[in-house]
């Protein structure tokens, strides 16, 4: 029944295998049927038959067919091994588990925290499935992609939620393993969901003139095919239109409409050789005018996920502008299928299989196997694969005329690092197109870039590993300098890791001992090994300060979880009730700070913080007394200290970040000192130690200031309590 539309992708395959495959999973799925109505084996069908026209192994293909089986049907792991043999078992176990990621939140409310550590998990989940077998993926991506087809049968906002999963996670995956057929319509089904307004204004562009486009297209490729011909150049040639995401990105990319837009139209020009490739090319430059800037050369300087072709455009017939792409068969195979077409050569497709075009193809994924451990924090991991994901990048010069490929955003130390280890080691300053320019400076497209060493300098700066600095924007740029430091003398480690966290826990006005932040890591088991890990970069202070406000807030809630079902107090006194409660003046507690209460003659209770000066240093500690937070965070005024240095516009965008953030300023005090620096007091309402955690790194962000942190009561002067 199935055999025929597998025998016209596979011809002269075994399809054995595919047979009884079909035949397990319709016994399986029997009665089943999907939300559009259809039975449920029309989805593993349709998954299976995108993988055969990718032309993929016979084991792969049944384990599309039978991928749903473990997860939906009451199949066993072992059964599946038993009937189909270790790898299509492993492929389905692999594709099941990669089917319980997931990427955001479907229904329940989440904190920002655990939203990321979720996001990093599953990316990580992700990885390792590829470690295994990179077919997982592969089936996972064809999965998807069948699913995006018929998404229309679901609620708009799991539509929504899908199509923002497929855009930023999967099409680009399958960029990245250089699975262009994949990577174009998985990005036009999930912009189609994103931005409706703005697909079906192009798609209404492109077919508005659809019959005009079909005769042009037809008459240059019969001028072309002539044109070569003449020249001796055995070629291929057809039309392609650009798709409907590609099209938005560029439009918003050149700030350009529709109409200025030159590569939707153009066609494809396929020959046998690479040098005819280059002879092609100078035909059709002898045939009509090429456009200045719109020549790229990814035959010479491949792309990171190895794709290759040149890209020319021209001024064609009628003075209309036409996209052309020229490659050799090869390079199309690859282009189309990415590292799927080496698949038909290989038993099963692992990054340690020794194919050297696979190894290039996903050597980022070891890398980024390589970080998994090193990148504690969750947000720097997505951040870190995502940027490998995703497609934007700059190619920029060594003096010597090399290309180098780079991250947009990049830095002269992450380029002096893609140089060479040692050259960023002794990297003291840069020259951009012969212009001396800050490490810290974002290169732009085509730009020549010169790496000034010393042999005196012994080894980067530790402040590169700051990321509000903004030296470093790369993970393989910050890995080798974490690696540098790691080697350096552990007691200068631990010395400067135990420096970091007394700083970090002074910034957010926190209590706690090493030995407890410790307790926060549960991968170091030694104090001294955690230290050096602060020490050397493993750890940041932005880790830091996330896992301790975290704690502190948790630690809060548990010890004020309410006894019963009424509304507790914002401040709960022990063994008493109903007193009036307020807050120190000269320490500010705020929700998750360590607390205590001071008896006041005829005021109540008034709060101050465990370690606040005029309670350590009261001569009545007997009017002392246990205080807790209650259930509920309440708004509390805190005091943060901001240094910079002074410039036009500094105030203005510390006051719109924290009204960014929804946060309310009591007050501002500015104080301007001779050396062009400023302090800025401000007087903030927050709810926990995590959001005042959040709003310290983000204005430690801001251009010019260099430190910012919480006022806590030794540095307020304020009358003993009483």
């Amino acid at each position: 029944m199935i055999a025929p539309e597998f025998q016209k992708r596979l011809p002269g395959a075994d399809l054995e295998l595919v047979r009884r495959a079909f035949e397990y999973a319709r016994a399986a799925h029997a009665g089943v049927r999907r939300r559009s109505g259809e039975p449920y084996l029309c989805h593993p069908i349709a998954v299976a038959l995108i993988l055969a026209d990718m032309q993929l192994d016979q084991e792969t293909i049944a384990a599309a067919l039978l991928h749903d089986v473990l997860e939906d049907t009451d199949v066993t792991l072992e059964q599946l091994r038993e009937a189909f043999g270790p790898r299509v078992a492993r492929l389905v176990d692999g594709v099941t588990k990669l089917g319980k990621i997931r990427w955001s939140p479907e229904t329940e409310p989440v904190s920002l925290e655990r939203e990321k550590t979720r996001q990093a998990e599953s990316l990580r989940k992700m990885l390792l499935a590829m470690a295994e077998d990179v077919g997982v993926v592969l089936i996972k991506l064809a999965d998807r992609l069948h699913n995006m087809r018929t998404l229309e049968h679901l609620p708009p906002e799991k539509q929504r939620r899908i199509a923002r999963e497929t855009m930023d996670i999967y099409a680009p995956l399958a960029n990245r393993l250089g699975i262009g057929q994949l990577k174009a319509e998985l990005e036009d089904l999930a912009f189609k969901y994103l931005e409706p307004q703005t697909y079906e204004a192009i798609a209404k562009a492109l077919e508005s003139r659809g019959h005009d486009r079909e005769r042009y297209l037809q008459q240059v490729i019969e001028q072309v095919k002539q044109a070569l011909a003449e020249a001796g150049i055995q070629a291929v040639v057809t039309g392609r239109e650009k798709h409907i995401a590609s099209i938005a990105r560029k439009m918003r990319q050149k700030q350009r409409n529709f109409d200025e837009i030159y590569d939707v139209l153009g066609i494809r020009v396929i020959v046998d050789e690479q040098r005819d490739c280059y002879a092609a090319l100078g035909v059709i430059h002898g045939m009509w005018h090429p456009i200045p800037g719109e020549f790229d050369d990814y035959i010479a300087t491949p792309k990171e996920n190895l794709y290759r072709s040149l890209h020319t455009a021209v001024i064609g017939p009628n003075g209309i502008p036409l996209e052309v792409q020229i490659r050799t068969h090869e390079m199309h195979r690859e282009a189309e299928y990415g590292i799927a077409a080496h698949w038909r050569y290989k038993e099963q497709l692992r990054p340690d299989s020794g194919d050297r075009s696979i190894e290039a193809k996903i050597a980022w994924f070891r890398q980024i196997l390589e970080w998994r451990d090193e990148l504690l924090d969750a947000q720097e991991f997505v951040d870190s694969v995502k940027q490998d994901l995703l497609p934007e990048m700059i190619y920029v010069f060594t003096p010597k005329g090399d290309v180098v490929e780079l991250p947009a955003g990049a830095t002269p130390v992450d380029f002096a690092y893609r140089i060479h280890t040692e050259v960023g080691h002794q990297c003291v300053g840069a020259k951009v197109n012969g212009q001396i320019v800050p490490l810290n400076y974002k290169l732009q497209n085509g730009q020549v870039v010169q790496i000034i060493t010393s042999k005196a300098r012994t080894g980067p700066s530790r402040d590169w590993l700051i990321p509000s600095n903004g030296y470093v924007t790369t993970a393989s740029a910050r890995e080798k300098i974490r690696q540098w430091f790691r080697k350096q003398e552990r007691e200068e480690n631990i010395a400067h890791g135990r420096h970091l966290l007394e700083q970090e826990l002074r910034r957010l006005g926190v209590e706690m001992k090493p030995e407890d932040v410790l307790k926060l890591f549960p991968r170091y088991q030694k104090l001294e090994d955690f230290l050096a890990a602060i020490g050397y970069g493993a750890i940041t202070p932005q880790q830091l300060a996330a896992r301790i406000a975290e704690h502190e807030d948790q630690r809060v809630r548990t010890a004020s979880a309410p006894a019963a079902a009424s509304t507790p107090p914002p401040l709960q006194v022990t063994g008493l009730r109903d007193l009036l409660t307020r807050l120190a003046n000269c320490c500010k507690p705020v929700y998750g700070d360590p607390i205590v209460g001071f008896i006041t003659r005829g005021r109540g209770i008034t709060v101050h913080r465990a370690d606040c000066p005029n309670i350590l240093h009261t001569t009545e500690p007997e009017r002392i007394i246990p205080v807790s937070w209650g259930e509920t965070p309440q708004q509390h005024p805190v005091t943060i200290r901001i240094e910079a240095w002074d410039r036009v516009g500094l105030l203005r965008d510390v006051t719109t970040l924290v009204a960014d953030e929804g946060l309310n300023a009591l007050s501002v005090l500015t104080n301007v000192h001779d050396d062009r620096t400023v302090t800025i007091l401000m007087t903030l309402e927050v709810a926990s130690v995590q959001q005042l955690s959040r709003v310290l790194q983000k204005l430690e962000s801001i251009k010019d200031v260099y430190d910012v942190r919480r006022v806590t009561g030794g540095e307020t002067t304020a009358p003993a309590p009483r």
